[in-house]
């Protein structure tokens, strides 16, 4: 176990009960989002990685994107709330 993540515990552990299982629970659905997206990686053949690359450059050769900047807005330092 590395030091950061030890020293995570040793935070959580202070937290009340509740708090605890919230962050253990989103902890392990992040492990197992992990590993199914490894497994889909790892099933992903070259030819598949190909026709993918090649529907996208045929999107941007047709127009049929958008800008990131229209999907995300990125905020100004001042416009970002913290709770």
């Amino acid at each position: 176990m590395t030091e950061l993540l030890e020293r995570a515990i040793t935070a959580i552990k202070t937290l009340p009960t509740d708090a605890q299982d919230a962050i253990a629970a989103r902890l392990l659905s992040e492990i197992e989002d992990e590993r199914e997206w490894n497994i889909r990686f790892m099933a992903t053949t070259d030819s598949q990685w190909d026709n993918l690359a090649n529907r996208v450059r045929t999107s941007i050769a047709n127009k049929k994107t958008r800008p990131l900047d229209e999907i995300f807005t990125v905020k100004e330092p001042n416009e970002i709330e913290c709770n």
